[in-house]
């Protein structure tokens, strides 16, 4: 990713294309505005985003398990809107938002849910997912 020398917060300080996979991937991942939102303040875990917890929370459209919670969570961090969360022992199960998610949430913190995602976007998403994982 190609970022410029200027505040990272701002939309022109990433490539056209990195912005639009990373809006593509968030209409195509399972998790309301809510979350991103709560993420944005501070680190959510993994375990109250995924099943019965995270329909509670309010932070999934529909019943999601763990495994497909964590994957979905995983592809945000490879485009850029996410990290995880580290403390004195490593890497934690908590989720944060980057620079990049936060402008990205900026656009739709007014909404519930983010957009639907088109079968075009869905595609383009599965592409994306197929280029990166070639290089894993």
């Amino acid at each position: 990713m190609s970022q410029s020398k200027a505040d990272p917060s701002t939309s022109n300080s990433y490539e056209p294309q990195i912005l639009q996979r990373a809006e593509i991937a968030l209409r195509c991942a399972p998790f309301t505005v809510k979350l991103f939102a709560d993420m944005a303040l501070q680190g959510v875990n993994l375990r109250a985003i995924a099943g019965n917890e995270g329909v509670k929370n309010q932070y999934l459209t529909s019943f999601n398990n763990l495994i497909a919670t964590e994957n979905s969570l995983l592809w945000l961090i490879q485009v850029g809107i996410l990290r995880r969360e580290v403390d004195g022992q490593g890497i934690t199960d908590s989720f944060r938002l980057t620079p990049m998610g936060h402008l990205l949430l900026e656009k739709w913190r007014s909404q519930s849910n983010f957009p639907t995602a088109s079968i075009s976007d869905r595609l383009q998403n599965l592409w994306a997912q197929i280029q990166i994982s070639r290089f894993l």
